[in-house]
Parts: structure tokens; C-alpha cells; sequence
């Protein structure tokens, strides 16, 4: 079976994608996941944020340095040891890049335009073939206004698509106003590709405690309706490829997101549960899938129940809502 796609003007030997999580933080892990089919990894995400407390460690080097003395007893400052090693990054992308036959995309996680260009270049540099851009931000500021919110992520794009040659595509939650216009401003400002959706990671309350916890629950196959829902919706209609994730568990939710129009489709959840193996039951089970009905390629199915497609697009519009909620317990 014939499983190749292209994802981001990059051919990739199939739809099935790793995608950033603490798995992929391993050479050996991200050969095992090629070996089970895996058609491209995403490498673990860089923040922001670790790259702004890299640069003042760096600077207060260089600052404790120009302040030392020919008696010191020691030249070097005490380094803190959550330092984040951007050298030792682009080494690994540089040897995953090397060491596999399979696309290696870099994700850079932040929420500003202006902390991310250099890196994305080095980034580049290093061999990444492409860059997902993870945009996560919380407007917790009541007076910023949607539309900040939405100009924030077009100049994050534009900023990093402007500065690298490398396709550049953009991981996005759904919570916008409309979020088909805002795939639209994305792939208008440079995105070559979105990825359907990214995941909130919301606090809980200890009432023992008294205090806020964090904690990270991995997605379940429920979650695969709502991007479900906007894959199918934008299939078709930008020029851009489409990604999705969430709630990916067996083939099936990768039949489904096929169907709706995706590119490829992006696991963590279920590699975390089952392992790297797992990629290898997903492929075989799409592969089981075409091969059962005389299909030979992904292609044969990619969109055909997209909203652009089918013979009621009203099931993606109000109307299903209606008859939903109307039809419930009558069957």
C-alpha cells in the first residue's frame, strides 16, 4: 500500500505524523517512530521563554565577567541548572535531520513576534526541513480585545515566515470569533499549513490544598470532533495544508480526519499510552482500511466528505445542530 502524501510542499512516505511531545526528545525514539511508518516528527517544542532566560543568563556572564578580578577563585559564574541549552537543540535537529529519511519539523512555542525570528533561522541552519509554529496565549488581560489577540498571531507569522525559507505552518486553537477567517489572515501573513488544534492546558484547584495545580491530561478520541468539524469545513477552500490532531486513538479517527480533508494527521496521546509501536497499528489499520475497499492510496479519500464535497453541507452548518438536539432519544 501506497501511504505517501505531501504535507507542506515536502513528500512524506505517509499521512501519520509524531507530533511535539517528550518522545520524540531521542534520536533512537524518533528512528523507532520512522521504522513503525511514522511519514514525519515534530521535535519537541522550544519556548519563548527559555530562550529569553538563555540570553540573560548570558548576559549576566558577561556582565559578572567585565566585574572580575585577577585574585578571583573562580572566574565563572554559578550557572542555574534549568538552563535551557539552545547549542545542544540545534545539534539534536541537526542530527535527526541527518540521521532520518523522513521529515524533521522544528516547533518553536511563544506568544510575541519578536522572540522567535533568530532562533527559527538557526533553526533552519540546523536542517530542519520545516517549522511549526505552537502559538499559545492566554489574553488574561481583559482590556486586550479579539482583534489584538488575532493581530498578535498574523505578526508572529509574518515575522518568522519573512525571516526563514523553510514552509512555516502554524498550530492554532479554535477559539477565535471565526476561525475560518483567521486561517484565511494566517495563510495570507505566510503560513504554509495549519494544524487543527491546539490543546488548552487549563489549571485545576486543590480545595485541600488551597492551591492551583497543573497537570497534563492526555486527549481522548472525543476530542477529534471539533477539529473534525473545521478540517472538513476549510478542506479545499485555502491554500494551505491541513494537520490535524487531537484525540487521535486508532485508525479509524485517522480514516475520519482523512475523509474530512487533512493532510496528515498528528498523534502524541496515544504514542504516550502505547508507545512508539502504536504508530505501526495506526499505519496497518489505514492501510487495512483502503485495501478492504479496493482503495489504493490516501488520495482516494482525502476530502470526500469535506464540506465543499458532500451532498449536505448543512451537516457541518445549523441545521445538523438543529436536527441534533431535536432528534435526540427518538431513534
Amino acid at each position: 500500500m501506497d501511504l505517501s502524501t505531501t504535507y507542506l510542499g515536502l513528500t512524506l512516505t505517509s499521512p501519520l505524523v509524531a507530533s511535539a511531545g517528550p518522545l520524540n526528545s531521542s534520536l533512537d525514539n524518533l528512528k523507532l517512530l520512522r521504522d513503525y511508518g511514522a511519514g514525519a516528527v515534530v521535535l519537541p517544542s522550544v519556548f519563548e521563554e527559555q530562550i529569553l532566560r538563555e540570553q540573560a543568563l548570558i548576559d549576566d556572564l558577561v556582565d559578572s565577567g567585565a566585574e572580575s578580578f585577577g585574585e578571583a577563585v573562580s572566574y565563572f559564574p554559578v550557572q542555574t541548572g534549568d538552563a535551557f541549552d539552545t547549542a545542544r537543540h540545534l545539534d539534536f535537529i541537526g542530527k535527526a535531520a541527518a540521521g532520518l529519511e523522513i521529515p524533521v519539523i522544528a516547533s518553536l512555542n511563544g506568544s510575541t513576534a519578536s522572540g522567535w525570528v533568530d532562533y527559527a533561522r538557526d533553526m533552519e541552519n540546523a536542517g530542519a526541513q520545516a517549522i511549526e509554529l505552537n502559538i499559545y496565549f492566554i489574553p488574561s488581560d481583559p482590556t486586550v480585545t479579539g482583534r489584538d489577540v488575532e493581530q498578535r498571531y498574523v505578526d508572529v507569522v509574518h515575522a518568522v515566515t519573512s525571516a526563514v525559507r523553510i514552509p512555516v505552518s502554524v498550530k492554532i486553537g479554535p477559539h477565535f470569533s471565526s476561525p475560518g477567517n483567521m486561517a484565511l489572515r494566517l495563510v495570507e501573513a505566510g503560513a504554509q499549513g495549519l494544524v487543527l488544534f491546539n490543546r488548552f492546558y487549563q489549571p485545576d484547584i486543590d480545595p485541600m490544598k488551597l492551591t492551583v495545580e497543573t497537570s497534563l491530561q492526555l486527549s481522548q478520541p472525543s476530542e477529534v470532533r471539533l477539529p473534525l468539524l473545521w478540517i472538513g469545513v476549510l478542506a479545499g477552500r485555502i491554500d494551505a495544508s491541513l494537520a490535524a490532531t487531537t484525540g487521535v486513538e486508532t485508525s479509524d479517527d485517522v480514516v475520519k480526519y482523512l475523509l474530512a480533508g487533512a493532510d496528515v494527521v498528528m498523534t502524541t496521546s496515544s504514542l504516550l499510552r502505547h508507545g512508539p509501536a502504536h504508530m505501526r497499528t495506526l499505519s496497518d489499520g489505514l492501510s487495512d482500511w483502503l485495501g478492504s475497499r479496493g482503495l489504493t492510496s490516501p488520495a482516494d479519500i482525502r476530502g470526500k466528505l469535506s464540506h465543499g464535497r458532500i451532498a449536505n453541507p448543512e451537516s457541518y452548518e445549523r441545521a445538523n445542530y438543529i436536527r441534533t438536539l431535536q432528534g435526540y432519544g427518538t431513534k
